[in-house]
């Protein structure tokens, strides 16, 4: 057998398991919604909003964002807890409800009630150094915000990060 013989024989062995990998990839078992909305709380430690109502047409694209979500927040460098924390300081700074809903999956991680307090006071202090920003007597509501949800999840309450949309574009 030649040197070529040897490579080609050694290229079909190890293409063996990336073909089998793609075709078990391919053969994703399709989620209900019940499913899926399990899958994301695991993943990303919440369900997004859109995603609730996302997941109940069609639960494909929460599963795919669930997984590209533990991508970026999975523990590196950075440590899920701290990645979580500043993602809910970039909600605070920007004034940003959506983004403060992080509190929860860093309380998840692991994190303290000081280093959610402090946390929202650098997003606080954030805001008024953001070119157009909000400012600081703005963000600090949000800073306030994030502490009642973090208070409240402990405690197993109800806590709500934004009012339920009416979509009448302001009509009453």
């Amino acid at each position: 057998m030649g040197i070529f013989d040897g490579i080609k024989k050694l290229l079909a062995q190890t293409a063996k398991p990336a073909e089998q990998k793609e075709a078990k990839m391919t053969e994703k078992k399709a989620m209900t919604t019940e499913e899926v909305n399990e899958y994301m709380k695991k993943q990303c430690g919440f369900v997004p909003r859109m995603f609730q109502i996302i997941n109940t047409v069609t639960p494909e694209p929460g599963r795919t964002f669930a997984d590209f979500y533990a991508s970026i927040f999975a523990d590196g460098a950075l440590s899920r807890k701290i990645k979580e924390l500043m993602f809910m300081a970039g909600g605070v700074a920007y004034c940003s409800p959506r983004c403060i809903i992080h509190v929860v999956p860093a309380i998840n991680a692991g994190a303290t009630n000081g280093e959610i307090f402090e946390a929202a006071s650098v997003g606080m202090i954030l805001a008024g150094f953001v070119p157009g920003g909000p400012g600081i007597p703005y963000a600090f509501e949000y800073a306030l915000k994030c502490l009642d949800i973090e208070g409240k999840y402990r405690k197993g309450e109800k806590w709500e990060y934004l009012p339920q949309p009416k979509f009448d574009r302001g009509i009453y």
